[in-house]
């Protein structure tokens, strides 16, 4: 029987390439997006290309109807659940934390932080308990703004990082027993299209000869180790953050 996983935010960047790579691997991929019915269409489409079967999922990760909606749709859809990867995010143009707004502020939480502990916590409620053996996963993408704290650019953004970090702390311990891994990915500069929705489309690249490795990362390197998490080749690791940041 093929495993399905369910991706928040699997219309473009790390969430298309995770889609994309996990149904390669014989995943079956349900995937949630907010806006851009086209781009969601198009990574279905790239999906079916590989023979894999795809579901998309119109809807806010910020609101808890819209999350139990996507988990019931893709239960009904493909009769099981085997993995959840917490994707979804945005960020803003750069600016110090002084200038920025209220709106922005809370845009930056609701979608980051709350919107991924409401997609993390119905993965807890939804995952199967496994027998020794077998084993549930989720996945959350972190950041190295985490750990950087992004001064000047994205400090609110760095923080909602943060959270993912603290919660898969936690969450892997909460869910141990049931033999269901909690991970994260903490991804550094990487070349995806969220960098010109924050106002600097040319970051990735203008940036990359800075870090150790001389240039960014792709969005398929973080995928792959996404798509590793979630397999069975990584059944005694939970609790863990993986760096993905080239040396930085």
């Amino acid at each position: 029987m093929k495993k399905t996983v369910l991706i928040s935010g699997g219309s473009r960047g790390i969430g298309r390439a995770t889609a994309i790579a996990m149904a390669k691997k014989g995943w079956q991929v349900a995937y949630t997006f907010r806006s851009g019915i086209e781009a969601a269409k198009q990574t279905k489409m790239f999906i079916e290309d590989t023979g894999g079967k795809a579901f998309l999922i119109q809807g806010d990760t910020s609101s808890e109807e819209d999350v139990l909606a996507a988990f019931d749709e893709t239960h009904k859809f493909f009769g099981s659940l085997d993995a959840v990867v917490v994707n979804a995010g945005v960020v803003a143009p750069s600016m110090p934390l002084s200038e920025m707004p209220i709106e922005r502020l809370q845009m930056m939480f609701n979608t980051n932080v709350l919107g991924s502990f409401l997609f993390a916590r119905e993965a807890s409620r939804r995952l199967p308990s496994q027998m020794v053996g077998k084993t549930g996963s989720i996945v959350l993408v972190s950041s190295a703004a985490a750990r950087l704290g992004s001064p000047f650019e994205y400090v609110d953004y760095a923080a909602s990082k943060g959270a993912m970090d603290t919660l898969t702390l936690g969450l892997s311990k909460e869910l141990a027993s049931q033999n269901i891994r909690v991970n994260a990915v903490r991804p550094g500069l990487i070349e995806t299209e969220i960098h010109a929705s924050g106002g600097q489309p040319d970051r990735a690249e203008r940036l990359g000869q800075n870090v150790p490795m001389a240039r960014p990362g792709t969005a398929q390197e973080i995928a792959d180790a996404i798509a590793w998490l979630c397999s069975d080749e990584a059944s005694y690791c939970t609790g863990s953050i993986l760096d993905i940041a080239g040396g930085r």
